[in-house]
């Protein structure tokens, strides 16, 4: 998880200098295509198929759903917003998580973990600061893309075993793709010179290897241990944001960032807590 984001910052680097100069919907099909082309050969040898029942799994198609509203947002906000701030809004991702599964799986969570994740959400309200002269309304899209990929990922768990990571990523990436091909149709195509082009590859080698690798640790890895590596990516996009693009975030920011970030360790921490006290429980009445 944590390889996976520090792939993603460094993906997240070169989608924002394509996207300065780039139609997006032009960068998503671009970029998705190299990585839909790697997943299927990845899945046809090791004697899975790309082409079958399985892509109309349920969950399947909820994730590639998820993918497709998440990048959606993620895309549109990383093209006018500090890489910092977008990676900020980010990291509420797991609190949304688990208000979604409060909200949709009956999911039990007691007053503290309700503190967390009103604590979290304070933290996103002074990142994005509606309202206020700070106020970017392009900010919003950071939320679309939290709704959308904590659907990705809650729908990732729920998908058969049976179903290869490699068929799974293929068919994430061509969702993606699907979505660019119809944003360019829109937006229109522009001529990629030789710079560009070096730009683009480096978003493809970078979220080929990342992509690969979140998908691997949300279905093989425990949610509650594994998703608190999440917010490395915070540090490494604070690092890339000031030395790619100058970017000096204010201490407004900063404070939301903490805010998100301790509020979703400590919802963490009590799921852990919990579970150690049922397995407790368990062993007892045995």
């Amino acid at each position: 998880m944590t390889g996976s984001m520090a792939l993603f910052a460094m993906e997240d680097m070169f989608l924002k200098l394509s996207a300065q100069a780039l139609p997006t919907g032009q960068v998503l099909l671009l970029t998705a295509i190299p990585g839909l082309v790697f997943f299927s050969l990845l899945a046809r040898q090791s004697g899975r198929r790309v082409l079958g029942p399985d892509m109309f799994d349920t969950w399947v198609l909820a994730r590639n759903l998820g993918e497709m509203v998440g990048t959606f947002g993620y895309i549109t906000a990383l093209a006018s917003l500090p890489l910092a701030t977008v990676s900020s809004v980010l990291q509420a991702m797991p609190l949304a998580v688990t208000l979604a599964a409060v909200l949709f799986l009956r999911e039990r969570v007691g007053w503290r973990r309700w503190t967390a994740i009103a604590a979290g959400f304070a933290g996103v309200l002074l990142v994005i600061r509606p309202g206020l002269d700070g106020f970017r309304p392009a900010a919003l899209w950071v939320l679309v893309a939290v709704a959308g990929l904590a659907l990705r990922d809650m729908s990732a768990r729920a998908i058969p075993s049976g179903i290869a990571t490699a068929q799974v990523s293929a068919w994430g990436i061509g969702s993606v793709a699907l979505l660019g091909a119809g944003m360019a149709a829109v937006q229109g195509i522009e001529p990629v010179s030789a710079p560009r082009a070096a730009v683009l590859a480096g978003a493809v080698i970078f979220g080929t290897a990342g992509y690969w690798a979140i998908t691997a640790a949300t279905r093989a890895g425990e949610v509650s241990v594994i998703s608190p590596f999440r917010y490395s990516r915070l540090v490494f996009a604070l690092i890339l944001g000031m030395l790619a693009f100058g970017e000096r975030p204010d201490p407004i920011t900063l404070i939301g960032a903490a805010l998100i970030i301790g509020s979703g360790l400590y919802s963490f921490m009590r799921e852990r807590q919990r579970a150690k006290a049922a397995l407790s429980s368990a062993g007892k009445g045995v």
